[in-house]
């Protein structure tokens, strides 16, 4: 089993209001979480106006596929949300 990781640290510059941040965040994860069929969360700086973390986990049976559908998940997030990525990591764990 493998589990990918992303943690993935956004800026959302046209909230102005804690509202439109919950809005843009709430929509992101749910349509990640249907599109990809993956855990997704924030995991962090819920306090902030303009940047939010999220924190999505995916579990397959090869590295190499559950680091794609991470990556999937980047490109879809920069082309599908009014956010700037700031930073993203990926990580994979082999359980055996």
């Amino acid at each position: 089993m493998v589990v990918s990781l992303l943690l993935l640290i956004v800026e959302l510059p046209e909230a102005t209001n804690i509202k439109d941040k919950r809005r843009v965040v709430s929509g992101m994860k749910s349509r990640i979480q249907r599109k990809f069929r993956l855990s997704c969360a924030e995991v962090d700086l819920q306090d902030s106006l303009r940047f939010a973390q999220i924190g999505a986990a995916f579990v397959s049976n090869s590295k190499d596929f559950g680091e794609k559908v991470i990556t999937e998940v980047i490109d879809f997030v920069e082309g599908n949300f009014p956010v700037t990525i700031h930073e993203s990591q990926v990580y994979s764990e082999v359980y055996e």
